[in-house]
């Protein structure tokens, strides 16, 4: 197969990613190695080379601060953003979990984590970010109020999110192995959508296995939509030791693609980051 040229910016489904998502990513691949400091204009820009209005850019920045992820500082006409400390641990959090996510293969010691948590369906807030803490632990719910996954590793980070949530006199928590009663297969389908996630890898191996770019712009451009769509998997794939799949797993595929692209795309997006960032402080 030919190498494909297809820069990111000219791709349709950009028009569906949030300026907030792909600011994030922004900031965590090219502001946080930075010490966490970066020129509105450079923002402006960077996102502008996605195909999103500088109305937008903005309108996403004010966000991003208003949640106490940026804090800003004027120097004369321009404003510099500092990464505050909530900002930094969490996109040093998301970093390490997305350039983590699939990079060892594991054994497995026949072993689950299995969490009961009542939250009553009108404290829906409540309920919400307890599905999207566990969630991002790669928990599954294969019915109401059950979560399971076979790492019994996760285990302090459970009790970090049930203790952080207040939930204490409504959870209960145990490790151990199957007691053999039951389908394992009907558990795992109950619990995780895999065949959504599946269909995801394939889509992402389609996107951009054998994507080249033309210029460090076309490569900036490309490594943060390829990074933007990658940041999703940690959240949607339990990454199920191999004794739990019936078949050969894309996933292990789509992260060599990941890393590859990633690899190859990298000094010529930091140039072309670079290249704004000196574009943005040279104006008044």
């Amino acid at each position: 197969m030919a190498p494909r040229t297809e820069p990111a910016e000219r791709q349709p489904e950009k028009a569906a990613t949030s300026a907030r998502s792909l600011l994030l990513t922004i900031l965590g691949e090219f502001v946080l190695p930075r010490r966490g400091e970066v020129w509105t204009g450079t923002l402006v820009d960077a996102l502008g080379a996605l195909g999103i209005e500088e109305k937008s850019a903005r309108q996403a920045l004010s966000r991003t601060a208003a949640e106490g992820l940026l804090d800003s500082a004027r120097h004369g006409r321009k404003v510099r953003w500092n990464l505050t400390p909530a900002g930094d641990r969490l996109l040093r959090e998301g970093t390490e979990r997305i350039y983590g996510f699939m990079r060892r293969s594991h054994g497995w010691d026949g072993r689950w984590l299995v969490l009961i948590a009542g939250v009553p369906e009108a404290q829906r807030q409540l309920r919400h970010r307890l599905r999207t803490k566990l969630t991002w632990l790669g928990l599954g719910s294969p019915s109401p109020g059950l979560w399971v996954i076979p790492d019994e590793s996760k285990e302090s980070a459970v009790r970090d999110v049930i203790r952080e949530l207040n939930l204490e006199d409504r959870a209960y928590a145990w490790t151990g192995s199957s007691a053999g009663i039951g389908d394992t297969a009907k558990l795992i389908t109950a619990a995780w959508d895999l065949d959504a996630v599946e269909k995801r890898y394939l889509s992402f191996i389609e996107r951009f296995h054998g994507v080249t770019v033309s210029s460090d712009r076309a490569a900036f451009a490309n490594q943060v939509q390829l990074i933007q769509e990658w940041r999703r998997f940690p959240f949607l794939d339990p990454d199920l030791p191999a004794e739990l799949l019936d078949h050969d797993w894309p996933g292990p595929r789509a992260a060599a693609v990941f890393h590859d692209l990633r690899n190859r795309w990298h000094r010529r997006a930091q140039d072309e980051w670079d290249r704004m960032d000196e574009s943005a402080a040279a104006r008044h």
